[in-house]
Parts: structure tokens; C-alpha cells; sequence
């Protein structure tokens, strides 16, 4: 499911009694980290979540609630379900109350804003199944400062997804498991098919695949020394990166060098490129009726994990939901209690069950196995995560990665300049709460 970073930045003042709280204040019911005993037994427990869960897992959800039911019998639980556009609105302004929720979902990159505010209770990670083994890019959302504020809830993966026809009529017959065999085979597809066609389609402004690019040649978007956080995509290996990012655009995306990826699935429908780079669910997206403008695209959709250019698997941003506990919760201890019967080993299963990636490296391990899940488990196992610096909403507002990629793709700016101009964006704020 796709993921929207809703910039937190407007925040600051409702947080403020927030932030005097301090994550040390118990609020009530447990103490401050999340799955400890304490105080007096909760009465009541609010639980907001997306209305994913309201849509497609409700069962979980009772699952959960039946469970803390059981250690805590005559608690009443009340769920409230929002829309990704309208849950942060709504987030800001209860918590500049004494009504917060106790349990919130989150987007993992919409973590970061909120725990630099100081919005969320410290959790204690012994207290939930597998925090041992949480995948890096969802534990990275929950982490500050050395802290866990979170508890991941479930991933969504990026990967490769071409047009079976389209390749084998231009005499490729297997799915590349190489970056030579990839771009070989994209080769033949683009000679084949003109230059009003996009072998692949990978709109330029999607930072997300670029820098998979940049940390696959070892670069990075910014590097921590003592807590302070400094630009790094004018370092050698970020250009190397960004300079292969840059050839894929010339060699093979034929459209629009300014577009972002919000309506790639839509552009994929209509029957111009043989191949896209992104969330799971997209290639299900294009080839639906709706989307699927010349009907050519229905059963003729295959995913692969994207090879990357250094010779392994091309790391990818991990995208997902995280569940935290707002700071001002009178019950900390049963939030934390239910978002473990939520997201524990029993509920990691019904989730899978569902077609969600797990949480961890252990279940996601299981799901290699498994040729329906196979791809987007094995493209999961090597991610990579934003700066965990207090300004990053900024650098996310201000859109300094897209200018720069957009710079580069229309030849505005060499790489080595837009990475630089994009160096001295980000340290203006990256170190900014």
C-alpha cells in the first residue's frame, strides 16, 4: 500500500505541552517505556488505526482487543480509523489535549517528525515479540537517539515488474538476475520498440529509487558523527550512484524527465514502457481494468527483485506502518500490551495472511519459500532508511532530493553540481528540530 510522507513540520506549537511532558512522565497506567506493570489497571484503551486495518484485517484487530480483554477483564477498547490524508490533522490537534490516543498507526516515515517533537513514549523493545529481528528499515523508523519510540507493524517492499509480452518479442526469455542481464535485456526492448517508448519507465523526481541507487554504490543521503548529522551526496560514491541513476534515464525513460511517481502505475497502464520500479502493488494497480487502457497488461505482469549495480540485489526503501504510543497516554503499559497481541507472532501470521510483509527477518525468511511471496520477501532483505536526524521533515518539505534529481535528468545541472547544491539544502536543516 502506497505511503505518503505528510510533513509533520506544522506541529511545533501543539506539541509544545507535549514535549514539557517528557518522555519520562508515565500519564497514568505504566510507566514511561511501554510494557512495564504500574499504577492502577486501565479502563479504557483508544486505538487509532488506518482504515487499512478497518478494510482488511478487522479480525486481527478484535483478536487483539479479545486478548487484552482476557489480562484485563472489564476494559473497554475504542477504535477510531482514518484515512492516510486526514490522520495527522487529526493527530495534531488532539495532542495538543489531555485526550490523546493511546495507540496510533504511523507511517514509518512520518515517525520521525513526531519523536523529535517529543510525541511518543519511550517503549522498552523486550517487551514485543521479535524486536530481535524487526527488519532494518521499519527499526530504523522507531529509533532515536538510541531509543525505541515504536513497534513496526507491517512492510511493503519495492521491486522490479515488467511486461512479459514486450520482452519476449524482443528475444528475451528470462528475467534478469544480474544489473548486465537487466540492462541487456532493456537494451533489446528499447531498440525493439522506438524511442516513443520507455523500456522502463522511472520517473525521474522518485527519490526513492535513486537513492537505492546511491546506496548501492556505498554512498549515503547524509552521515551522523556525535549526533550531528552532514550531507553526503556530493561524496564519490553518491555521484557514482546518481551517475548510473542518471544513464537509466537517458538510456530508457522516454517520457516526461520531470514527473514524480505518484501516477506511475497509471502512466504503466497505458501501455507505453515494458517496466517499473516500485511498490509491490503497482503492477496489480496497472493491469486492473480501470487502469489498463489498451487490455494488454492483464496476466502478462511478472515481478522480479531488482539486481543493482554493485552485483547484489539493489537495496530499496522499505516502506510500512509502525504503531507507537503518544506521550500523553494515561495507559502506557496496556497501549504497549495490546500493540504486542496486535503485532506479535500471531499477528505477523494473520497479516501475512493477508498479503502484508512481515515485520521481521525471521517470518520474512519463511516467505522465500513461497512463490507468491517469494520476490517481495527476498527484495526486502537488503533496505536502507532516511536520515534519522531531527530536520529531515525539512529536507522532505523543501523537496531538496527531487529538485536535485529533476536537475539532473533534464540536464539542468552535471551530477556534481546538483549533488553539491543538494549537500548545502540539506545542512542548512538537517540538524534542525
Amino acid at each position: 500500500m502506497k505511503r505518503k510522507f505528510i510533513a509533520a513540520m506544522g506541529i511545533a506549537g501543539m506539541l509544545a505541552g507535549v514535549a514539557a511532558c517528557g518522555s519520562g512522565d508515565s500519564g497514568g497506567s505504566g510507566d514511561s517505556k511501554g510494557g512495564a506493570a504500574g499504577g492502577e489497571s486501565a479502563k479504557e484503551l483508544t486505538v487509532w488505526l488506518t482504515v487499512d486495518a478497518q478494510n482488511n484485517w478487522p479480525e486481527l484487530v478484535k483478536a487483539a482487543d479479545d486478548a487484552v480483554v482476557g489480562k484485563h477483564p472489564g476494559i473497554k477498547i475504542k477504535h477510531e480509523y482514518y484515512g492516510w490524508p486526514d490522520k495527522n490533522t487529526k493527530l495534531d490537534a488532539v495532542l495538543a489535549t489531555d485526550k490523546a490516543p493511546d495507540v496510533v498507526e504511523m507511517g514509518n516515515t512520518e515517525m520521525l517528525g513526531y519523536t523529535v517533537k517529543g510525541a511518543f513514549a519511550e517503549l522498552d523493545p523486550a517487551a514485543f515479540d521479535n524486536a530481535d529481528a524487526w527488519l532494518d528499515g521499519l527499526k530504523s523508523s522507531v529509533t532515536y537517539g538510541g531509543k525505541t519510540y515504536g513497534v513496526p507493524y507491517y512492510a511493503g517492499g519495492r521491486v522490479a515488474n515488467w511486461r512479459k509480452d514486450v520482452a519476449a518479442a524482443a528475444g528475451v526469455k528470462a528475467i534478469p538476475k544480474t544489473y548486465p542481464e537487466l540492462t541487456a535485456a532493456l537494451d533489446k526492448i528499447q531498440a525493439k520498440n522506438g524511442d516513443k517508448f520507455s523500456a522502463w519507465y522511472q520517473p525521474s523526481r522518485d527519490w526513492y529509487a535513486a537513492m537505492s541507487f546511491v546506496y548501492d554504490a556505498g554512498g549515503t543521503i547524509a552521515e551522523e558523527n556525535g549526533g550531528s548529522f552532514k550531507a553526503a551526496l556530493s561524496s564519490p560514491e553518491s555521484v557514482k550512484g546518481l551517475k548510473e541513476y542518471k544513464r537509466v534515464l537517458d538510456a530508457y525513460m522516454k517520457g516526461d524527465k520531470t514527473k514524480d511517481e505518484s501516477d506511475r502505475y497509471i502512466v504503466y497502464g497505458q501501455g507505453k514502457s515494458g517496466m517499473i520500479f516500485g511498490s509491490a502493488w503497482e503492477g496489480g494497480a496497472a493491469e486492473d481494468p480501470k487502469t489498463d487502457k489498451n487490455g494488454k497488461l492483464k496476466g502478462n505482469l511478472e515481478n522480479f527483485v531488482m539486481p543493482g549495480p554493485s552485483g547484489g540485489n539493489l537495496p530499496v526503501f522499505l516502506g510500512g506502518s509502525d504503531l507507537a504510543v503518544p506521550v500523553k497516554s494515561k495507559s502506557k503499559a496496556v497501549a504497549a500490551e495490546w500493540i504486542n497481541a496486535f503485532t506479535g507472532a500471531k499477528g505477523q501470521q494473520g497479516l501475512i495472511a493477508k498479503g502484508n510483509l512481515p515485520n521481521n527477518k525471521t517470518d520474512l525468511a519463511t516467505l522465500k519459500d513461497d512463490p507468491a511471496t517469494a520476490v517481495p520477501a527476498t527484495a526486502a532483505e537488503l533496505s536502507w532508511f532516511v536520515p534519522m536526524a531531527p530536520g529531515w521533515g525539512q529536507v522532505e518539505k523543501a523537496q531538496v532530493l527531487q529538485t536535485m534529481l529533476q536537475s539532473i535528468a533534464t540536464g539542468k545541472k552535471s551530477v556534481e553540481e546538483a549533488a553539491k547544491e543538494a549537500d548545502t539544502a540539506i545542512d542548512k536543516v538537517i540538524n534542525t528540530k
